[in-house]
């Protein structure tokens, strides 16, 4: 019998999380795999392209623990109070995740009876082996850093939503991740839509305390078959010392639809591989992305639009506010392979410098091979008008509230794209509640 213990992520630690665990010989040897690959690798350096404006020198991972079987002494009440996007909304299921584990895993007969899989994806590595062997990182990348290889070798309480081919869920679903102060979070999400399905998932990521640290090591798969609909919603408030690295990959098939919804405002470092394929003729994705920054916080998404088909089209919008001293880094890429002609691919990035401390960095991008395409990209940084802080102070508003108005005018356009009415509003209050007055 196997005592659980507190493992670091080291070669020791590595072993006794393997023997802790209970699952097919097919997913031991992928974990092996992969943690033999990050241990062959090197951390980022910052002379690295991709990481000259993200300095994780002060990121230590043995600081942290490997997900274990321990007990938490946090309350399932405590868990569902860091949660925004559920409130007013009838779900179809939810799933609960604390520190790397499921601490409950709902779903409704009725999509049940239909065939809908939603809940823990290590239980349904063994109760559905085909399905998951065939999917889970499949479109990850685990060697692009040592981040996504020791995520791949480590992951646990990972959850899975499949939709089976035809059905229609018409309520949305809830994934909640929670960090307890000190935690670890290693959760890995597949979504697999197969040809004709349609479905809206809600995922929040929190930390119990707003102000605690931890570490998020994370990775999103969403695999979208032919004419399938997916609204993916990703609710990001880490605590303020948490460290955040995940990998985020959708592939979307001929005629399917996809609709991410990002929105990033915790952490204290948050560094996001994110990339949508296009892979199949007609697929359409828009993403809207939603970054708001205070004190130290570094935030830094990087984003890939791969066009891979012929006809298909890509709408990225990402806006960004800085206040204090932080920082946010959006560098994005619209890649079109030479068979991918008929492209209509557009990327921007906005951003609203709240203090003179603070800074944005923007970097759009394109690599072009076939000849029949229309892609367009752009970026703007720029203060609050002063002029328009004075025109509505003389109007009896404080400074504060003026900054308010000016900052949620500046996410509007953000606004007006999601098609949910919950999410909106929490987005919406969230980014309210963090505008402070400056002089």
């Amino acid at each position: 019998m196997t005592t659980t213990t507190q493992s670091t992520f080291d070669a020791a630690g590595f072993e006794n999380f393997q023997q802790e665990r209970n699952e097919p010989q097919w997913l031991a040897s992928l974990r092996l795999d992969a943690w033999q690959k990050a241990e062959a690798m090197q951390w980022p350096e910052r002379r690295h392209e991709e990481w000259l404006r993200t300095d994780i020198r002060t990121f230590q991972i043995n600081r942290y623990a490997l997900p274990n079987n321990l007990a938490s002494s946090v309350d399932h009440a405590e868990i569902s109070a860091a949660h925004q996007l559920r409130e007013g909304v009838e779900t179809a299921g939810s799933i609960e995740t604390l520190d790397s584990k499921i601490v409950s895993a709902t779903l409704l007969d009725h999509w049940k009876e239909k065939g809908v899989l939603f809940g823990s994806l290590e239980e349904h590595c063994e109760t559905h082996e085909e399905l998951i062997r065939e999917h889970l990182f499949s479109i990850s990348d685990i060697e692009h850093d040592k981040f996504a290889a020791i995520h791949a070798a480590v992951w646990s309480g990972g959850q899975i939503l499949y939709v089976p081919r035809g059905v229609v869920i018409d309520q949305p679903l809830h994934i909640g991740s929670v960090i307890s102060a000190g935690g670890t979070d290693t959760t890995h999400t597949l979504v697999i839509l197969e040809e004709g399905a349609e479905a809206t998932l809600l995922h929040e990521c929190n930390s119990v305390d707003p102000a605690a640290n931890g570490l998020h090591l994370g990775g999103i798969e969403i695999i979208q078959k032919a004419n399938s609909h997916l609204r993916y919603v990703n609710l990001q408030e880490w605590g303020h010392k948490t460290f955040n690295f995940a990998m985020q990959k959708a592939q979307v098939d001929r005629d399917a639809t996809l609709q991410w919804t990002l929105a990033a405002m915790g952490s204290q470092l948050t560094k996001v591989n994110q990339s949508v394929d296009l892979v199949g003729p007609g697929a359409n994705s828009q993403v809207n992305g939603v970054m708001f920054t205070e004190a130290r916080q570094h935030i830094a998404y990087h984003t890939l639009q791969h066009h891979k088909a012929d006809n298909c089209r890509s709408d990225f919008l990402y806006k960004s506010a800085q206040q204090d001293k932080s920082r946010t880094v959006w560098r994005g890429m619209i890649k079109v392979d030479k068979e991918a002609q008929k492209t209509d691919g557009y990327q921007r990035n906005d951003n609203l410098v709240l203090s003179s401390a603070a800074r944005a960095d923007s970097i759009p991008g394109l690599e072009i091979e076939a000849d029949d395409v229309r892609c367009t990209h752009g970026s703007t940084t720029a203060k609050v008008d002063e002029e328009q802080i004075f025109y509505a102070r003389c109007r009896g508003f404080t400074r504060k509230e003026a900054t308010r108005m000016i900052v949620s005018g500046f996410f509007q356009q953000i606004f007006d794209r999601i098609t949910i009415d919950s999410v909106r509003d929490a987005l919406g209050d969230a980014i309210a509640r963090q505008v402070r007055e400056y002089d």
